[in-house]
C-alpha cells in the first residue's frame, strides 16, 4: 500500500543524525524527500543484513567509495549496532555524513555500542500534526484512529491499526527477542492502554496484567524504547503541599491506544478525555523538539488533593506555563482548581484551560479558556508564551 506523503515540520539537519520514530511515522518518506541523493543501506533487506552480519568489513569497503560530504542513509540501524563503529570512523576520517534511522533505540542503548560521542544529533519523527495534515485534519478522526501516516492514508484505518499491533508484536518484540514471555506482554498492552493519560501505578498494572511488578517495569521500558509511549514526570514545585511523584503514561498516538484495547468503534464519552489529553501531550512533545517551545515538560498534582491537577507544566528558562485539558464543551465547576492552586508557583505566567467548547474566555484571576483550535494555533505560531 502506498503511503501518502505529507509536508513535515522536521527541518533537515546539516550534520550526521539519528532519526527515531515508531513504525509508520513517515521516517523513510521524509528522508527520501529531504535527502534524495543519499546512499541507502536498508537493513530490513535480509540479503544485505545477512551479508553484513557475516562480514562487517563489507560495510567499510562500500563507504570508501563515497566522497566527503556525501550523505549515507542506514535504515533500521538498531538491527546492526556494530556498524556505528565504522560510522564514527568515517565521520572523522572521510567527512561522510550519516542518516541513521530506526524504530527502536533499545538495542543501541542496551548493548553499549558506540553512539558517536556527540558527533550525531538525535531527532524524532512524531505522528502528523494539524499543521502537517492541513485541510485533512479532523479532531474526532484523529482521536479515533490517530495520525500515523501509515494509518491515516490507509483505505481502512481500523484494519490497518489491527495489523499494526500484530506487526509490532511480531517484528519489534518477538523477532528482536525483547521479552521471553510474549503472551504476558500481549496481556500487558491493553492494560497499559487503560493507563493512557493517567498517573502510573505499576503495582496495579502488574496485578491486572497477571505479571510481576519487575516484569511490568521492563515492559514499560520496552514501550518507551520502541517509541510507542512516554512517561511524563511529576514536577516538584516545593509549594506548601506534598506533591505526587508517580509519572503519567502517554501513548504516542490515540489510534494505537484504541487498537491495543481492541476498541476501534465510535468514540465513547469515557475515552474522549484521555485521548484528547494524550493527543495534546504528543503535540507538545512535537513542538517542544521541532520549535524549541520549552525547556522542560512535566505535570503537577498535590498527593492529597482530589481533582487538583495541572496536566502540563512547561518551563522555559525561569518562566512557567500551566495547561489543563478538558474534553467537555462546558467547563465543570472544578475545572480551574488545579490552575488556581499552582498560581503561587514563582514564575507562572500563562494559565490555560483547553476545552472542546467554542468560546474563548478569561477569568478575573487571569486564567485563559481556549477552544482546541485556539491552542493548536498557539503551538503552530509559537505564541504560547
Amino acid at each position: 500500500m502506498a503511503v501518502k506523503e505529507y509536508p513535515r515540520l522536521l527541518v533537515p539537519p546539516r550534520q550526521s543524525f539519528f532519526l527515531f520514530g515508531p513504525r509508520g511515522s513517515g521516517k523513510s518518506a521524509w528522508v527520501r524527500r529531504a535527502f534524495p541523493r543519499a546512499h541507502r543501506f536498508d537493513l530490513l533487506n535480509e540479503g544485505l543484513f545477512q551479508a553484513l552480519l557475516s562480514d562487517a568489513s563489507l560495510f567499510g569497503s562500500r563507504l570508501r567509495t563515497f566522497k566527503a560530504e556525501e550523505w549515507i542513509w542506514i535504515d533500521e540501524v538498531q538491527r546492526l549496532p556494530s556498524l556505528l563503529n565504522d560510522v564514527h570512523r568515517f565521520i572523522e576520517d572521510a567527512r561522510l555524513r550519516f542518516i541513521l534511522t530506526g524504530s527502536s533505540a533499545r538495542k543501541l542503548r542496551r548493548s553499549g555500542v558506540n553512539l558517536l560521542a556527540g558527533r550525531a544529533l538525535t531527532r524524532m519523527m512524531y505522528p502528523l500534526t494539524r499543521e502537517e495534515l492541513g485541510a485533512e485534519f479532523d479532531l474526532d478522526e484523529v482521536l479515533a484512529y490517530g495520525s500515523l501516516p501509515l494509518v491515516w492514508s490507509a483505505p481502512s484505518k481500523p484494519e490497518t491499526l489491527k495489523a499494526y499491533v500484530q506487526t509490532y508484536l511480531k517484528e519489534e518484540i518477538q523477532a528482536e527477542a525483547l521479552v521471553r514471555n510474549l503472551p504476558g506482554f500481549s496481556r500487558f498492552l491493553p492494560v497499559a492502554a487503560l493507563f493512557h493519560a493517567q498517573s502510573l501505578n505499576v503495582s496495579a498494572l502488574a496485578r491486572d496484567a497477571g505479571v510481576s511488578r519487575m516484569t511490568v517495569s521492563g515492559y514499560l521500558d520496552i514501550l518507551e524504547d520502541t517509541l510507542l509511549a512516554f512517561r511524563l514526570s511529576a514536577f516538584d514545585a516545593k509549594l506548601r503541599v506534598r506533591e505526587r511523584k508517580h509519572p503519567k503514561l502517554y501513548w504516542i498516538d490515540s489510534g494505537l491506544v484504541r487498537a491495543v484495547k481492541k476498541q476501534l468503534g465510535p468514540l465513547t464519552l469515557e475515552e474522549k478525555g484521555p485521548l484528547l489529553e494524550g493527543f495534546l501531550a504528543t503535540l507538545l512533545k512535537t513542538y517542544g523538539e521541532y520549535a524549541g517551545l520549552f525547556d522542560e515538560i512535566s505535570y503537577w498534582s498535590p498527593a492529597d488533593a482530589d481533582k487538583t491537577e495541572v496536566d502540563f507544566l512547561l518551563r522555559k528558562g525561569s518562566r512557567f506555563a500551566a495547561i489543563e485539558v478538558k474534553s467537555s464543551r462546558r467547563l465543570p465547576a472544578d475545572a480551574l482548581r488545579g490552575l488556581r492552586a499552582i498560581a503561587e508557583l514563582r514564575g507562572v505566567g500563562r494559565r490555560v484551560v483547553v476545552y472542546r467548547g467554542a468560546e474563548e474566555l478569561k477569568t478575573e484571576d487571569g486564567i485563559e479558556i481556549w477552544p482546541v483550535p485556539r491552542f493548536l494555533e498557539a503551538l503552530e505560531k509559537k505564541t504560547l508564551w
